[in-house]
């Protein structure tokens, strides 16, 4: 290769990668005290076990439009778990997640206006573990998230009301580094 072309093509190999349009975490829930902080935090052992794992593949590879797919491993058998993005990233206090992740972010908050608070405007599923506590649910919104808008995903506890009540925050995933 020449000295002018080598010279010319420097500037091209300094450039950063191109982010990926499919980001995946995996990660074992850990305690949120753990020495180094982790990637999934558990707040409730009984339904997130320490060491039971979710592995995050979130796809955005078609414009204007977001696919996440959260599997997970060794959580209570035979559980329902509303999950949904969250605004802030997982911490030692549950709350430190912030609320749901709004496409069109509602000005009153916390959001209760079924006008933002719907499954068009936030990424909304339901984890359903089988006997063994394993399973896999997967969503998909006409939207992507805003850089740095969803930094979390979130497992709540479900309550009798049904599978779409969101009840405790028992687990937290990591979505950004």
């Amino acid at each position: 290769m020449t000295a002018p072309l080598a010279a010319a093509l420097l500037p091209l190999a300094l450039l950063a990668p191109a982010a990926s349009p499919v980001s995946v975490v995996d990660a074992d829930f850990d305690p949120a005290t753990a020495f180094v902080p982790p990637a999934a935090i558990s707040y409730a052992q009984d339904l997130v076990p320490y060491g039971s794992h979710a592995r995050v593949v979130t796809d955005r590879s078609t414009p204007g439009r977001t696919v996440l797919t959260l599997t997970a491993t060794g959580l209570a058998p035979a559980h329902e778990f509303p999950v949904h993005l969250h605004t802030g990233s997982c911490g030692a206090d549950p709350a430190a997640s912030g609320p749901h992740y709004q496409d069109a972010v509602d000005p009153v908050q916390p959001s209760t206006d079924p006008a933002y608070a719907n499954a068009r405007n936030e990424l909304r599923m339901v984890l359903r573990t089988d006997a063994h506590g394993d399973g896999t649910a997967s969503a998909a919104v006409a939207w992507q998230p805003r850089p740095g808008g969803a930094r979390s995903l979130v497992l709540h506890a479900g309550t009798p009301a049904g599978p779409h009540a969101a009840g405790d925050r028992v687990a937290c995933v990591k979505l950004e580094k």
